[in-house]
């Protein structure tokens, strides 16, 4: 906590340190301060006023974007100013080690177009946070993937599949955003749809008044299956009694079922065209930080290296630690989990960034590992943060493809 306070007012102090340097009227600058020190009090307060039994509510979500909205910017402008210090500081230490104008002060008077430059580069993450809030959440990308596999059955060529997850439906607030998003599912007309996991934040209620929203999502020929995410099993709030707990984990199984998904608890299905087959396994929720149900060995069970099998697991750390490297040869896996944090730089095809990638080795989109693929979804949803910035709601389209990879 000491260290938390001591960051929290060097960040107040940096930023105040620039508003002076551009500011002359005193009262501006003490209505600042008291504006700076009320907010403060008032994220605190609602932190410590925070219910375990009930959890993330919308308005935690909104308080959490205030905080972002506030901050940010201020962190932004502190490290110029942090940055101008140290010229001043380098600048003062040559003068006087010099001998020159030591009746000066040691450290030169601080320059406005800093505070200004400073100000400009903070209105970015400030302008960002907001258009996260108002519109990049629900700013709905379709993406398509082609992946190649030289040992998919002839049947499956062209074969496609409509990714989504991370649904969080306690977060929604605009259901006209999310009938537009169940449409661009539709418009897909893939061969299957598969959901890999959290329907809820936390209570299998929050998802109630969507049941009829989702049930638009039209079957395709080849089922529609689901697995369960970390967010599924109620292991975020207090609960009064274990059945409680279990009675909200039995309930939240059951919506999967309400929108016509088929939810596969560590266990497989054959899906057959023409003849051929392949695999789709879905296990329960296993992370490397999370919670560990999934068996995948469970959920394989009779089915060998040769045959062609498509994983859905919730959370890519189960790709990184156990997949990839499973003697059964699982060729693609379907995550979500990771959200890319919802907030980062992406310019598709070329470059993206996120905190993300710091915790998770693959966290958004493709990767491989000898003829192994993950891919993660950047999730449907939102969670704790009220918006997206950079990292945009997804729906995945991928199509399997025989043949090598192109280079």
């Amino acid at each position: 906590m000491i260290l938390f306070f001591l960051f929290w007012g060097a960040i107040e102090w940096f930023a105040y340190q620039s508003l002076r340097t551009l500011l002359q009227r005193k009262k501006i600058l003490v209505a600042y301060q008291i504006f700076s020190f009320v907010l403060a009090v008032f994220f605190l307060y609602t932190i410590s006023q925070f219910d375990r039994s009930v959890g993330q509510t919308r308005q935690t979500m909104l308080v959490l974007a205030a905080a972002l909205l506030v901050y940010i910017p201020k962190m932004v402008l502190s490290i110029v100013m942090i940055a101008e210090d140290f010229f001043r500081v380098g600048k003062g230490s040559v003068t006087y080690l010099a001998k020159k104008n030591r009746d000066q002060p040691f450290m030169a008077s601080r320059r406005k177009f800093v505070s200004q430059m400073g100000l400009s580069l903070a209105a970015i993450p400030f302008i960002s946070v907001l258009y996260g809030i108002f519109e990049g959440k629900y700013n709905f990308k379709v993406i398509k993937q082609p992946i190649y596999f030289p040992d998919l059955p002839e049947e499956f060529d062209g074969f496609k599949i409509t990714q989504i997850s991370d649904i969080h439906s306690g977060s929604f607030d605009n259901p006209d955003k999310i009938n537009y998003a169940i449409d661009l599912i539709n418009e897909q007309n893939s061969d299957m749809i598969l959901f890999t996991g959290d329907i809820v934040n936390t209570h299998a209620k929050e998802m109630l008044p969507w049941i009829e929203t989702f049930n638009r999502i039209k079957k395709p020929k080849f089922g529609k299956y689901s697995v369960l995410g970390n967010h599924d099993y109620g292991e975020y709030v207090s609960w009064p009694t274990p059945e409680a707990k279990e009675a909200n984990f039995q309930a939240i199984k059951n919506l999967y079922g309400q929108i016509d998904f088929e939810l596969l608890l560590n266990e497989h299905r054959v899906i057959e065209k023409e003849g051929q087959k392949i695999a789709l396994v879905g296990v329960e929720n296993w992370g490397h930080n999370f919670k560990r149900a999934g068996d995948i060995n469970k959920a394989s069970n009779g089915l060998s290296n040769t045959d062609f099998k498509i994983l859905m697991s919730h959370d890519p750390s189960h790709w990184d630690y156990e997949v990839q490297h499973h003697e059964k040869n699982f060729h693609l896996t379907l995550s979500g989990h990771t959200h890319g944090m919802q907030f980062g730089i992406e310019i598709p095809g070329y470059f993206k960034w996120s905190l993300a990638q710091y915790v998770y080795k693959q966290w958004a989109g493709l990767y491989e590992n000898k003829g192994r693929y993950v891919y993660v979804n950047r999730g449907f949803g939102f969670h704790a943060y009220s918006g997206r910035v950079g990292i945009m709601p997804e729906i995945t389209v991928i199509e399997l493809k025989k043949g090598n990879k192109l280079v």
